[in-house]
C-alpha cells in the first residue's frame, strides 16, 4: 500500500513463561498474519497467562506500536476452554473477522483478530504445530489483509499459463488494475480505511471471477486478474464490470462512505511476448494510460 511505512509497527513479547511452564491454553496461540513490518510475519505468540493484554502501553504483553493502537488496546482471557478477545475501550476498536467488537467476543479456531494494523490469528485444538505450519506456508502465497494471491504465486501462474495457453494455442489475458487517489484515503480517513477498502474491493473481485483465474495483490494498492482461456473481449468485459461494481459499491468505514473507483488496463498474451513480464508491462502501460486520460476507466490494447 503506498504509504504503508507511515505507521510503524513493532511486536514485543514483553513477559515470558518459566521453561517448562504449561499456560492455561495448551498450544493455543496467536499468529501474525499481516504486518507493516515484514520480520514480524509469521510470529507466533503462544496464549501462556490469562489474561493477556496488546497494547501501545510498554506495560502490556505484546506491544505494539502505531498511532492506531490505544495504550490499552485489547486483552485475551480465558472461561473454562474458551479465549474471548476483549476490547479495552481502544479508540479505533477491535476487529474479529472484519467486524468490529462491541465490548467481547468467544473465539474460534482461525478467527483473525485486526489490531490497529496488525492481524492475528487465532489457532486452537490439538493439533496447533500442524495448523501453525499450514498457516506460514499459506502466508507464502495468500495475502494476509485482502485473502487475494501474493505477487510471487502470480509470477509463478502466469509463466505456468503460458505455457498451457502456447502448447493448447489458447487465449489468455490479463487485467492490472489500482484503487485511483489511494493515498489520499489514507492521508484524510487512515490507514485503517484504507486498510478496509481495500479487503471491501478483493471481496467485490472475488465474488466475480472464476476458480481458474487468478487474483493477486501486486503491490500496495495494484491488483492483477490472470484470466486463462480467456480472449481480449471476455477480458474487457469483466473489466468494465468489475470497475462498474466498483465504483456503485457502497465502501463505509466507521459510518462514513468513502468514493472508490478504479482504473484498469488489459492486454492478451502475444507472439512476441518473451515471458510474463512482457505481459505485464503491456497492461500495465494500459493502466497508466487510463490514468492519464482521467481516470475510473478500462484501457484495453488493441
Amino acid at each position: 500500500m503506498s504509504g504503508d511505512g507511515d505507521e510503524k509497527t513493532r511486536v514485543t513479547a514483553i513477559v515470558q513463561k518459566p521453561p517448562g511452564a504449561a499456560g492455561p491454553g495448551g498450544g493455543d496461540c496467536l499468529v501474525v498474519i499481516y504486518t507493516k513490518e515484514p520480520t514480524l510475519l509469521g510470529k507466533r505468540f503462544v496464549l501462556d497467562m490469562s489474561p493477556l493484554r496488546i497494547g501501545r502501553g510498554p506495560e502490556n504483553h505484546i506491544v505494539l506500536e502505531g498511532d492506531s493502537v490505544s495504550r490499552r488496546h485489547v486483552h485475551f482471557e480465558q472461561r473454562s476452554s474458551t479465549w474471548y478477545a476483549v476490547d479495552d475501550g481502544s479508540t479505533n476498536g477491535t476487529y474479529v473477522n472484519d467486524d468490529q467488537i462491541a465490548r467481547e467476543c468467544a473465539l474460534a479456531n482461525g478467527d483473525r483478530v485486526k489490531i490497529g494494523p496488525t492481524i492475528f490469528k487465532y489457532l486452537s485444538g490439538t493439533d496447533v504445530e500442524s495448523q501453525y505450519h499450514e498457516e506460514i506456508y499459506r502466508m507464502t502465497i495468500i495475502d494476509g489483509l485482502t485473502q487475494a494471491h501474493v505477487k510471487r504465486y502470480l509470477l509463478e501462474s502466469l509463466e505456468k499459463e503460458i505455457i498451457r495457453a502456447r502448447r493448447h494455442q489458447r487465449d489468455m489475458c490479463l487485467v492490472m488494475f489500482d484503487i485511483d487517489h489511494f493515498k489520499r484515503i489514507n492521508d484524510t480517513q487512515g490507514h485503517l480505511a484504507g486498510d478496509h477498502v481495500l479487503k471491501e474491493l478483493a471481496r467485490l473481485v472475488q465474488a466475480r471471477i472464476r476458480r481458474d483465474e487468478v487474483f493477486a495483490r501486486y503491490g500496495g494498492e495494484e491488483f492483477a486478474l490472470l484470466l486463462p482461456e480467456t480472449t481480449i473481449e471476455g477480458a474487457a468485459q469483466l473489466a468494465h464490470d468489475i470497475r462498474a461494481r466498483v465504483e456503485e459499491n457502497r465502501f463505509v468505514f466507521q459510518n462514513e462512505r468513502i468514493p472508490v473507483t478504479i482504473s484498469m488496463g488489459v492486454a492478451k498474451l502475444l507472439d512476441t511476448h518473451k515471458s510474463g513480464l512482457d505481459l505485464i508491462r503491456d497492461s500495465d502501460e494500459r493502466l497508466y494510460e487510463a490514468k492519464r486520460t482521467g481516470r475510473n476507466r478500462v484501457v484495453v490494447a488493441q
